[in-house]
C-alpha cells in the first residue's frame, strides 16, 4: 500500500461517520453527565446530608473543627467521588487502548493479565496478612493491600511483555493468548487460596473481588495522584499511534509510527492504570469493555474522540453505580461490582448481539 493511500485511510478514521453524533456534542453532553453525578455523589447518602450543607463543612474544616457535614461530605464522600472518577476513567481508557492495539472493539483490559495479577496478589495479602505477609502489613499499613495488587498487576505485565517480545518487539497475537493463559492461572491460584482461607478471611476476599469505593480515604487518593497525572500526560502522546495501528502494523509503520515503542507504552500505561483502579477499588467488570465500545459506535473510531469522551463516560458510570450501591439497600451497601454487571452485561450483550447480526461497523 502506498503512503497516498495510507494517507487517505487515515483521514477517513477522522472522518465524522454519516449518522454519528458529533464530537463536539459528544464532550458536551458526557461533561454534563460527569457534573451531574458529581454533584449527586456528594448529595446524596445515608445520612440524609446534603449538598446544601457543603459551605458550612468547607468553613468548619477552616476553622479546624470537627463537624458532622465536614466528616460525610469532606473526609467520606469527596475521597469517593475523586476515586470513582479515577477507577472509571482508568478503566475506560485502557478498554479504549487495549481495544485500538487489538483492533477489536470487544477487547477488554483484563486480556492482558493485569486485573488477575494484581487481584492474586491482593487476594495473597488478605489471606495471608496474619502469617507471611505480616512484616508487610506492619510495614505499610492500610497502603499495604493497594500497594501489593499493583506490584501483581504490574509484575504480571512485565512478564507478559518478557515472555512475548522479540527482536525487541511485542507479539500482539501472543500476548493475548499468553494473558489469557496467565489469566486462568492466577483464577485457580485465586481458588486455592480462598479454599484455605478461614471464614472471615474468605468473607474479605469476597468483597474486595466484588468492588467497593467503600474504603475511600485521602491517603488513597494522594496514592493513585501520581497514576492520574501520567495517564492525563501520555494519553494525548498515544492518539496519534492508535489511530495508525487501526489501520493495521505496516500502515502505521509507514506513517511513520513507532510500532514496537507504541505497543510497549500502551501497555505500561494500561498495567499502570488497571493496576491502580483495581489496587483502591477491587475487581470491577464491564467499565472497560462497555464504555469505549459505545463511545465508538455514538462518534467513531478517532482516539481523539475515543479516549476522553470514554475517561468522563467511564467516570460517570462508576459515580452512579456507587450512587446506586449506596442507595439500594441502606444503611447498608451493595458491592460495585455487582450493580455494575447488572447494568453492563446486557448493555455488552446488546452490544455483542448487534455486531454479530452486522448492524454495526
Amino acid at each position: 500500500m502506498t503512503n497516498a493511500a495510507v494517507a487517505s485511510r487515515m483521514n477517513a478514521v477522522h472522518l465524522p461517520p454519516p449518522g454519528r453524533v458529533q464530537p463536539r456534542n459528544l464532550i458536551i453532553g458526557a461533561s454534563i453527565l460527569l457534573a451531574v453525578a458529581s454533584i449527586l455523589s456528594l448529595s446524596i447518602g445515608a445520612t440524609g446530608i446534603g449538598l446544601t450543607a457543603l459551605p458550612r463543612a468547607v468553613s468548619a474544616a477552616l476553622a479546624g473543627q470537627q463537624t458532622a457535614d465536614s466528616l460525610v461530605l469532606l473526609n467520606l464522600r469527596l475521597p469517593r467521588l475523586l476515586l470513582g472518577l479515577f477507577v472509571g476513567a482508568a478503566l475506560a481508557t485502557a478498554g479504549a487502548m487495549m481495544q485500538g492495539l487489538f483492533r477489536n472493539p470487544l477487547a477488554d483490559p483484563g486480556v492482558i493479565g493485569v486485573s488477575s495479577g494484581a487481584a492474586l496478589a491482593a487476594i495473597a495479602t488478605i489471606a495471608l496478612g496474619n502469617v507471611w505477609a505480616a512484616p508487610l502489613m506492619k510495614l505499610f499499613g492500610v497502603y499495604a493491600l493497594p500497594l501489593s495488587a499493583f506490584i501483581g498487576g504490574f509484575g504480571t505485565t512485565m512478564l507478559l511483555l518478557t515472555m512475548t517480545r522479540r527482536g525487541g518487539d511485542v507479539i500482539v497475537a501472543t500476548l493475548l493468548l499468553a494473558g489469557i493463559a496467565v489469566a486462568a492461572f492466577a483464577e485457580s491460584l485465586i481458588g486455592l487460596i480462598s479454599y484455605a482461607s478461614d471464614d472471615r478471611e474468605l468473607r474479605d476476599l469476597t468483597l474486595w473481588r466484588l468492588g467497593s469505593l467503600s474504603g475511600a480515604s485521602w491517603p488513597k487518593v494522594i496514592a493513585i495522584t501520581p497514576f492520574a497525572l501520567c495517564l492525563a500526560l501520555l494519553l494525548p502522546r498515544m492518539v496519534r499511534s492508535l489511530n495508525g495501528l487501526l489501520l493495521g502494523e505496516a500502515e502505521a509503520y509507514h506513517l511513520g509510527v513507532d510500532v514496537p515503542g507504541a505497543k510497549r507504552l500502551i501497555v505500561f500505561t494500561t498495567a499502570a492504570a488497571v493496576g491502580a483502579a483495581v489496587a483502591v477499588a477491587g475487581v470491577i467488570g464491564f467499565v472497560g469493555i462497555v464504555v469505549p465500545h459505545l463511545v465508538r459506535l455514538l462518534g467513531g473510531p478517532d482516539n481523539r474522540v475515543v479516549l476522553p469522551i470514554s475517561a468522563l463516560l467511564g467516570g460517570s458510570a462508576v459515580l452512579i453505580a456507587d450512587i446506586i450501591a449506596r442507595m439500594a439497600v441502606r444503611p447498608a451497601e451493595l458491592p460495585l461490582g455487582i450493580v455494575l454487571a447488572v447494568v453492563g452485561a446486557p448493555v455488552f450483550l446488546h452490544l455483542v448481539l448487534r455486531r454479530s447480526l452486522g448492524r454495526t461497523e
